[in-house]
Order: C-alpha cells, then sequence, then structure tokens
C-alpha cells in the first residue's frame, strides 16, 4: 500500500473494498519494495570552493539526486573550519601518489586524518611521482592574479591554470596579461626573477570610500609551488578574504617578514591560516625530517625520485618558514620544559646527548582537548604506529579500516574518521554520535565484533565519559567527554569481557558478581525487573519459540482479561526487544515465526467457526437462521486478530524501514545478507496481509449473510402502522418499527464488536462500506425483480419504501455512520425518488428529462422501472417515455441488476502503529500478563541450570 494511492471515490474515510471472493490487497509488503530502500547516503559529502579566485571548467552532465560532484583538491567541510580533514601538501604536490584513493598505495590513504600520519611513515621520504600519462585528466581553471599598485587599468588578470601549474608559470603568464616584461618574453627568467606570487589575506579598509581591499597578511610561494592546490587546504573565516597578488619580490619578502616577526611577538593574534598552514606541511612529512641548513632546500637528494624529492624538500624549506633563530629558541624551550617534567629531573642532572630524544620525549606530552570529546587507546595493535588520543573532529566518528573503492558503479570507499590497521576490523566497523547534548551513542556495524564495557555489543546503545569501548580483539579504548564537566563517574559501571556471550536474559542481566552489587542489591533488582510496570520483555534466543508460542496461545484461546490490543503489545515487545538488543540477522528470523503461529492460529479458527454453521450439520437437521448475537460472538475472535495484526503490521513495518535505514547509513544497501534479511521480513509481512485479509473477508461474509434475511422488510414492512408514531434521528433500536429491527440490529451488533475490539477506524469504515455496499445491491435487484411478475411500482409502496430507507439513514447518522451510508445507497435512494414522483408529473416527463434527472441509472434499469410502473387499467407507458434508437442497443442488452464484483477493494491503514511502549504499562490486566511472561522466561533460563544451582525468583524486600 503506498502513500501515493488516492481513493477513486467514494467514502473520503476509506477506499476501496476486495470481498468476499477473489480479495486482493494492497499489501504493504510492496510499500517497502516501492520505497526503494534508498536514503541520502550518510558518506555523501559536498566540495567546497576556494574563497580566492573563481576556477571554470567545462560543464559537467548534472548529478543524480543525493549525488554530488567533488573535484580534485577540494576539501570537505564538515562542521565548519575545525572539522576539515587536512590534507598532505607532499601528497598534494605528486597529484595521485601512493596515499590517494585507488592508488597502489595504502587503501583508504587519502582519507586518513593528517594528525595520524604514522611516523616511520614520515621518515620514510617521499614516493617518486607517477609518469604524466597515468594521471587523471583534470580541467583546467581560471585563477585571478591582482596586481596590488604595480600596474594601472584593470583590477586583475585571469590567467588559464591546471594543478600541475606552478607559481613561476603564473607569474610568467601574468606578466605578459599586465605588459610588465618590458618588451622582453615572457619566459625571460630575468623577468620572472624579480617578481613572486602571493597568498594574501585582508579584508575592505574601514573608512575608505568604495570598500577598498587592504592586505593585512602575506605568504610569499614558492616557485615550485602550485597555486589551485595551496588554495584549497585552507579557507578564509567569515569576514575576511583571500587572493592571490602579484609583487616585487624584494617588496613582497620585506612584507613577509614584517608579518611574522609580529605574530611571533604576541603568537595569540596569529592568524589562523598562518596556523593551519604550518599544521598542512608538518603533517606532509617535513618535521619529521632532519632539519637541513638554510641552503640545503635546493640541493639534489639521493635516491629513488631524486628530482620529485628534491622539489618536495625545497617546498617544505620556503623563505616563508625560515625564521631558524626563533626556532631554535622554541624548541630549546620546550625540550628544557620536557626535562623539567621528566621523573627525577629535580635529583639527577641529566645532559642532552641526542636531540631526537628531546623530540621524542616531547612528543609524549600530550595535552588531551578541552572542548570535544576523545577516545583514549588502552590497548592498541602496533604501539608504533597506534596513537594514545583519537580526537572527535564531527558529531559522527567512523572507526574502521578503510578500504578500495567499489568497482560496481564507481561507488566511493566507505568514509572513515580513524584507521584501525587490526586485520579483524571491518572497512567500516563502528560509528558514534557525540552531539551538544549527552549521552553520545555507539553503533556497531553489522558482523563487527564490538565490547561495550566488557558486554558483546550487537545494537546500538548509549555511550557515557569512562565507558570502555573495545573493538576487535585488538583495540581497546575509553571514552571522555571533558564538555559535560567531569571525567565520567566515580566508579565506571565496567562489566567483564565474555566474548560471544548470549544477550542477557532475566536472569544473566542481573547476575553480574564483578560490578560493585551484594547478594541482596541483585536480587531486589531482578525481582524488580520481573514484578516492574516498565515495557520490557528480555529473552535469548533459545527462549524465542516458547515466547511467542505462549503469547499466540493465550490470545487464541481467550484465557485472561488482557485488553483488546493486549497481544500486540506483546508480541511488539518481543520484535523491539529483538531490534535493540539481539544481533541484526535476528530480527528477520523472529518476524518470520511469529507470521506463522498468528496465521496457524487464525486459520484454525475460522475452521472452528465453520464446522459450527447450520449448513455443514447432519441432514435432517434444522437450519436456524443466524441472529445478530450468535454472529457476535462467533466473530470476536476473529475480529481480534483483524486488529491485533494490523497494528503489528504497522509496528514491524516501522522497524524494517529503521533496520534499511541504519544498513544504508552505514554504506550496507547492497549487503547480501542485508537483502536477504529484507527478503524475510516481506515474506512475513505478506503472511500479516494475508491474516487481515482473510479475517476482514470471514468477518463481512458471516454479517452479509445474517444481512441477506433481513434486507427484505425494508420493501415488504409498512412503517406508518396503526397507531405507531414514526422515530425521530438518534432513536434507540427498540423504538424503531419492528420491520427495521432485525437489519438495524445486525449494524449495531458490527458496531459494538468493532469498538470492543478496538479494531482500527480505517478499517471499521471499510467493513461499513462492504456491508452497506451489499445492502444497497442486494435491495435494489429486489426492487428490480419484484416489478415484473405482479404489480408493485406503484406511488403508495414507494412511498413506504422511501420511509423505511429515510429511517435507516436517519439511525446510521445517529451512530456515526452517515457519510458511509448516504454514498453507497445513492442507486437505491434515486431509483426509489423515481417512483415517488407523482403520476401526473412523471406523465409529463420525457425521457431525456429522465435520463438527465437520474443519471445513476443505466438505461436499462430506468426503462424497466418506467415500463412496469403502475399507471392504472389498461394504461401502457406513454411514447414520451421510449428511448432514442441511440441507446436502444443500451437498454436491450443492458443488465438491470446490480453486481456484487464491483466493490472497492481493500486499503491497509497508514501511519503509525497505535500500539504504544513507552511508559509504565498501566493496565492491570496487562501488567499480569508481563508478569506471568517474564516468571516464564525465569523458569526456562533455571531448567538450564545443574538442579543444586537452580532456584526461584527473589521477591523484592518491603521498605
Amino acid at each position: 500500500m503506498l502513500s501515493g494511492e488516492r481513493k477513486e471515490g467514494g467514502s473520503p474515510r476509506f477506499g476501496k473494498l476486495h470481498l468476499p471472493v477473489g480479495l486482493w490487497i494492497n499489501s504493504p509488503r510492496k510499500q517497502l519494495a516501492k520505497l526503494g530502500r534508498r536514503w541520502p547516503s550518510a558518506a555523501s559529502v559536498k566540495s567546497s570552493s576556494s574563497d580566492t579566485g573563481s576556477r571554470s571548467s567545462e560543464p559537467l552532465p548534472p548529478p543524480p539526486p543525493h549525488v554530488e560532484l567533488r573535484r580534485v583538491g577540494a576539501v570537505k567541510a564538515a562542521g565548519g573550519a575545525s572539522g576539515s580533514r587536512a590534507k598532505r601538501i607532499s601528497q598534494l604536490f605528486r597529484g595521485s601518489g601512493a596515499g590517494g584513493a585507488g592508488g597502489p598505495g595504502t587503501p583508504g590513504g587519502a582519507q586518513r586524518w593528517a594528525s595520524e600520519k604514522k611516523l616511520p611513515e614520515l621518515a620514510a621520504g617521499v614516493a617518486p611521482e607517477p609518469p604524466l600519462p597515468t594521471r587523471a585528466a583534470v580541467p583546467p581553471g581560471v585563477l585571478k592574479i591582482f596586481a596590488s599598485g604595480l600596474a594601472s587599468g584593470a583590477n586583475y588578470k585571469s590567467v588559464l591554470a591546471t594543478e600541475r601549474s606552478t607559481a613561476r608559470e603564473l607569474v610568467a603568464e601574468a606578466l605578459e596579461r599586465y605588459g610588465l616584461t618590458g618588451g622582453r618574453g615572457a619566459g625571460d627568467s630575468g623577468c620572472v626573477d624579480a617578481y613572486a606570487l602571493c597568498d594574501a589575506l585582508g579584508r575592505p579598509a574601514v573608512g575608505v570610500g568604495g570598500g577598498e581591499w587592504r592586505a593585512e597578511h602575506l605568504r610569499v610561494l614558492a616557485d615550485a609551488e602550485r597555486p589551485l592546490l595551496v588554495q584549497d587546504l585552507w579557507r578564509a573565516r567569515p569576514g575576511w578574504a583571500r587572493r592571490f597578488e602579484l609583487r616585487g619580490r624584494e617588496e613582497a619578502r620585506r612584507l613577509e617578514q614584517e608579518a611574522f616577526g609580529a605574530a611571533d611577538a604576541d603568537g595569540t593574534n596569529a592568524p589562523s591560516w598562518r596556523t593551519q598552514k604550518n599544521r598542512s606541511r608538518a603533517a606532509s612529512g617535513g618535521a619529521a625530517l632532519a632539519s637541513p641548513g638554510p641552503g640545503s632546500g635546493s640541493g639534489t637528494p639521493t635516491g629513488s625520485g631524486g628530482k620529485e624529492r628534491s622539489e618536495n624538500l625545497s617546498l617544505r624549506r620556503s623563505v616563508s618558514e625560515l625564521s631558524l633563530q626563533g626556532r631554535r629558541r622554541r624548541q630549546q624551550e620546550r625540550r628544557q620544559q620536557a626535562l623539567s617534567m621528566a621523573p627525577g629531573a629535580a635529583d639527577a642532572q641529566m645532559v642532552p646527548t641526542d636531540p631526537g630524544d628531546f623530540d621524542q620525549l616531547t612528543q609524549c606530552l600530550i595535552q588531551a582537548p578541552s572542548n570535544r570529546p576523545y577516545f583514549l587507546l588502552l590497548q592498541g595493535y602496533q604501539d608504533a604506529q597506534d596513537f594514545v588520543v583519537y580526537v572527535m573532529t564531527r558529531e559522527q566518528h567512523v572507526f574502521g579500516r578503510g578500504g578500495p573503492s567499489s568497482s560496481r558503479g564507481g561507488s566511493p570507499a566507505p568514509y572513515v574518521d580513524t584507521f584501525l590497521n587490526a586485520p579483524d576490523i571491518l572497512p567500516r566497523h563502528c560509528t558514534v554520535r557525540a552531539g551538544p547534548e549527552p549521552p553520545a551513542m555507539v553503533r556497531p556495524s553489522r558482523g563487527a565484533p564490538v565490547t561495550h564495557n566488557g558486554c558483546l555489543l550487537l545494537r546500538e546503545a548509549e555511550l557515557h565519559p569512562g565507558d570502555l569501548l573495545g573493538l576487535g580483539e585488538h583495540f581497546l579504548f575509553m571514552y571522555k567527554d571533558p564538555r559535560s564537566g567531569g571525567s565520567g563517574p566515580a566508579r565506571p559501571s565496567w562489566l567483564p569481557a565474555r566474548p560471544g556471550a548470549a544477550p542477557p536474559g532475566p536472569g544473566w542481566a542481573f547476575s553480574c558478581r564483578l560490578c560493585g552489587r551484594g547478594l541482596q542489591e541483585r536480587g531486589e533488582a531482578l525481582a524488580a525487573y520481573l514484578d516492574g510496570r516498565e515495557p520490557v520483555l528480555r529473552f535469548r534466543p533459545r527462549e524465542e519459540e516458547a515466547l511467542l508460542g505462549e503469547i499466540v496461545r493465550a490470545a487464541a484461546s481467550g484465557a485472561g482479561d488482557l485488553p483488546p490490543l493486549g497481544p500486540a503489545t506483546l508480541l511488539a515487545l518481543c520484535v523491539q526487544h529483538s531490534a535493540r538488543e539481539l544481533e541484526l540477522g535476528h530480527l528477520p528470523r523472529l518476524l518470520g515465526r511469529l507470521a506463522r503461529l498468528i496465521k496457524e492460529a487464525v486459520w484454525e479458527k475460522i475452521k472452528e467457526i465453520g464446522d459450527r454453521q447450520p449448513e455443514n450439520h447432519p441432514e435432517g437437521v434444522p437450519e436456524a437462521p443466524l441472529t445478530p448475537e450468535a454472529v457476535s460472538v462467533e466473530l470476536r475472535p476473529l475480529i481480534l486478530w483483524m486488529a491485533n495484526t494490523t497494528e503489528l503490521l504497522s509496528f514491524v513495518q516501522e522497524k524494517v524501514l529503521e533496520m534499511e535505514k541504519e544498513a544504508d547509513q552505514e554504506g550496507l544497501s547492497s549487503d547480501p545478507q542485508l537483502c536477504n534479511d529484507l527478503e524475510l521480513c516481506d515474506e512475513a509481512l505478506a503472511l500479516l496481509d494475508e491474516v487481515i485479509m482473510c479475517t476482514f473477508q470471514q468477518s463481512v461474509y458471516y454479517l452479509t449473510k445474517t444481512l441477506y434475511s433481513t434486507l427484505p422488510a425494508l420493501l415488504d414492512s409498512n412503517p406508518f402502522t396503526a397507531g405507531a408514531e414514526l422515530p425521530g434521528p438518534g432513536a434507540e433500536l427498540e423504538a424503531m418499527p419492528p420491520g427495521l429491527r432485525p437489519t438495524l440490529g445486525v449494524f449495531q451488533a458490527a458496531l459494538e464488536l468493532t469498538s470492543q475490539c478496538e479494531l482500527h477506524p480505517d478499517l471499521v469504515s471499510q467493513t461499513f462500506g462492504y456491508l452497506f455496499f451489499f445492502s444497497n445491491a442486494s435491495l435494489l435487484n429486489s426492487l428490480m425483480e419484484r416489478g415484473q411478475g405482479r404489480p408493485f411500482y406503484q406511488w403508495s409502496r414507494a412511498v413506504q419504501i422511501r420511509t423505511n430507507l429515510d429511517l435507516v439513514l436517519d439511525w446510521l447518522q445517529g451512530a456515526g455512520l452517515g457519510d458511509i451510508a448516504t454514498e453507497f445507497f445513492r442507486k437505491l435512494s434515486i431509483a426509489v425518488n423515481l417512483l415517488c414522483v407523482p403520476r401526473t408529473s412523471l406523465l409529463k416527463a420525457s425521457w431525456s428529462s429522465l435520463r438527465t434527472d437520474y443519471p445513476t441509472l443505466t438505461p436499462a434499469q430506468l426503462h424497466h422501472l418506467l415500463s412496469h410502473y403502475q399507471l392504472g387499467p389498461g394504461r401502457g407507458p406513454p411514447p414520451a417515455w421510449d428511448p432514442p434508437p441511440a441507446e436502444r442497443d443500451a437498454v436491450d442488452t443492458g443488465d438491470i441488476f446490480e453486481s456484487f464484483s464491483s466493490h472497492p477493494p481493500l486499503i491497509l491503514p497508514l501511519g503509525s502503529s497505535r500500539l504504544r511502549l513507552t511508559g509504565p504499562v498501566t493496565d492491570d490486566a496487562l501488567h499480569r500478563e508481563l508478569r506471568r511472561l517474564r516468571r516464564l522466561l525465569w523458569d526456562l533460563e533455571q531448567q538450564e541450570l545443574p538442579a543444586n544451582h537452580r532456584h526461584g525468583p527473589p521477591v523484592a524486600s518491603t521498605p
């Protein structure tokens, strides 16, 4: 049943019905299939463009929905500048090197955080650049270069640049565009050496007319740097702007030195772009190499890829970074601080022998962040590559091993924040969400071994500061959140690690002996659960079959005094426990078993009702007519199952959609196991559809069978009996004329039955819609049949029928069913209205006017009523009533009887389930049944223990 379906006509409260033969149903299973199982992927990212200059390229084809194009070198903007992913400059200068996605290097290297680059990889140097023919073709862009007072006229010139274009090449092209070559060629080295390309940061000057832009911070680009890649490394803060300027080389170096001198004097006011620049260069490997002399950057290193390495080293040692005296002074201060904090520093004289020892000791002084959650590594896989602190830079943090991009459809590799290289870590292992408000939530991926406080984690759970999070067999983290104002509880609720342990049942959940509880405290906790009113029902997979069978058996036998929707509530608690606590593949199996049990119980009940019907009794036994009271008793179990199955179906649909959405967010929408689980869920939903269809069919069948014997009284009884007064609207059933009471009694019994069973209002409307459809068709066919053999179409008889029909409609209006009844009784009302027209007025009417006044009647039905109308002895119908030749065929071949197969189909209710599984259980009968089931599960758990270890459920001590 799709939400897009619309009602083709009829009552606004429901659409079509389809019964009793050939019943079909708009299945919610089709709704799940047509939804496409697609949500916007959580891994889709936006391309953040630079604020420096506009880069235009050839037009690309428009992307499909939820797919965003990403240009090479674009920086992912997630959560602002603080959450953007840092890129390695050396990697960007090399293009798609070993760390690039899909390259021959480490899988997912392009997604690795700069802060997580391993030190051995930094010391290993830079990989050689692949040959140019192997690079992917990247369209060129247009870069704006401002002259900054060197030329008059144009404010800037646009030059064509690619990601391989160096700053020196762009300077030469810009000089030619500005006409500053002095008659010499653009490639003349003397002319190009006199100018430099600068990365400038500034904002409009205050008080200057026209909002003139003025640079406040400047950095000279080295000749080999590539501006298009440099501009993607960071973006200016709001209120600031960034651009490339062409300046004289001497002037540019002077301005840069002045800016750095001011920043060193007051580090708190240093611009953020300088910090990001230094951090990016350090992440690219420059800080891990031995510091060369000022002139060593231009030398050619030895080893493979010498030319490329020389170019990268020269970039790291650009003039803008060489403030050697200040740098050495700051390093010496850090070393002294490290020595002062070392153990025994006050009692022993430590003589620095190797500068590398001081650098290593400085790296060990780690200060945790004060405004972001983070994970403290307690146990890792490789000490040389693992970090101690892993900071959450986004609200959603993903642990995993990463992996190459999928070859099918070009799908990207799984997005990962923290890369863990243990062999048992999945490409996307675990996801942690920590919003502004606690608590954080942790959700393991499908098939990922994850423990939470030593307990096997199968579904999403809350994560509090101080909790232990284990990933696989090697990694163990402690979650910390400094925003909460403390380091967590004084005694963390750690449980012993039990890999592969079964999910908690009633006994195991409260029997831990290492969590600090005493025997009495554990007994009270278990007793509080067994007798509590919380809507929770814990069970283990091995006890699932016995639990579901007990719930269905109790509902089928009618034992106890459960509320009408009590069975659905208990079964929904089982589904909720499976969806929250058990592994992902358990829910489809539980739904299939649950649907089969309900179907078997309903089929057995239908067979019992059929065996008790009079037509199935032995021959010779008189057949007694069905009474409304007897039908109500027989149909009560079927109506209850229809009501409970409808609510359970809506609840299961919500859980299946949530499961599908979670898998799609984790990038597992094409996982074969997920597809198999969804097929099992579809089969379970189809069985529940079938149960609703059959219970609805059987209910309306027995109700219409009872109505069939009571409807003829509406055509034959006379409401104007001697001494009788016609009741007004809203009258009781006893006040109605005797001929109408049996029919209204069936309607009243059906209304009370659906109300007592709390049937969904949409199904109530459709049930009465079918009853009214059947009544209208049956009465109209009887009316057509009565006029053939004997005089029946008379004004006096028509007035009696019209009065009986009005009394029925008034009574149904008082019962809240007036709109549905008026719609389905429309054709019978129009036929009776035609017969109620006075004879003199009817003789003046023509065929065309009657067709206009009574369009609901077919030509055959209208001609039948007129041809058999009693005008008097020896008088036949006037010629004006004859149909024209154009409608003669429709009159001769048309059917005057209504078909019972033209009823509307059954449409299941849309929207969420009416079951409420939040808050305490207020119904005493439901609470008693919940306690009984909990003790049943406790007994099943105790039976597995040795006889000397068994004991009854504890009793909570009274205060």
